[in-house]
């Protein structure tokens, strides 16, 4: 699973780096920046810079050594952004307590897919398409909209993203954390507001350095 995360950290481009306790494959070595050593040791978690970090995922295999970690993370940086795993619902709620911002039960997440695999193919294939790493076809993401952006105050209708990039706004996620699904013409971007989009990519890089412009 971690191995995986961090693939997809490094298709989007972004620095990362792995602690794990056991020595690594040559292999991992030549692609990731590793440490060895205990993620839940403070001493460990400050040799790795987590002051300087913005974010963290712990999924090691037990819900104790993901608790340990959270705490400790936590504790060193109080701004960073914590997600972790969880194999026992019970426990979500005591790391979410301890400090994570977002916790993920793999198999609640493993079983609904598939159901849905099974339920909805259809869908679970469209999902799969939008949200694979690398492709260059069709990608769902979030775009931030900036402080004093040209967007900000201005109607989806007339922010022309639809009309100029042809790309679909999903939702409109709001700074209090409430989300706007399926938008109207007429729903209004503020700055600060998280666009969920989906398009072509380069299009959705598009919109995303557009939105980044000043008025």
């Amino acid at each position: 699973m971690g191995r995986t995360v961090a693939k997809g950290f490094k298709a989007k481009g972004i620095d990362i780096l792995i602690i794990d306790k056991k020595p690594m494959p040559q292999i991992d070595r030549d692609e990731f920046l590793i440490i060895e050593g205990d993620a839940s040791n403070e001493e460990v978690l400050m040799s790795a810079g987590i002051v300087r970090a913005k974010g963290l995922v712990s999924v090691l295999p037990t819900d104790a050594e993901n608790l340990f970690v959270v705490l400790s993370a936590r504790e060193l940086n109080p701004d960073l952004f914590i997600v972790t795993r969880a194999s026992d619902d019970r426990a979500e709620h005591k790391i979410i307590r301890a400090g994570a911002d977002r916790v993920v039960s793999p198999y609640h997440t493993g079983g609904i897919r598939i159901a849905n695999t099974v339920l909805k193919p259809a869908v679970v294939d469209f999902l799969e398409f939008a949200t694979k790493s690398g492709n260059l076809e069709l990608q769902i993401e979030e775009v931030i909209v900036s402080e004093n952006s040209k967007f900000a105050d201005k109607t989806l209708r007339d922010s022309g993203i639809g009309h100029d990039l042809g790309i679909i706004i999903l939702a409109i996620r709001k700074t209090d954390g409430t989300m706007e699904f399926n938008p109207g013409s007429e729903s209004k971007i503020v700055s600060g507001d998280t666009l969920v989009a989906i398009g072509e990519v380069s299009k959705l890089k598009e919109l995303e350095d557009l939105v980044q412009d000043v008025q």
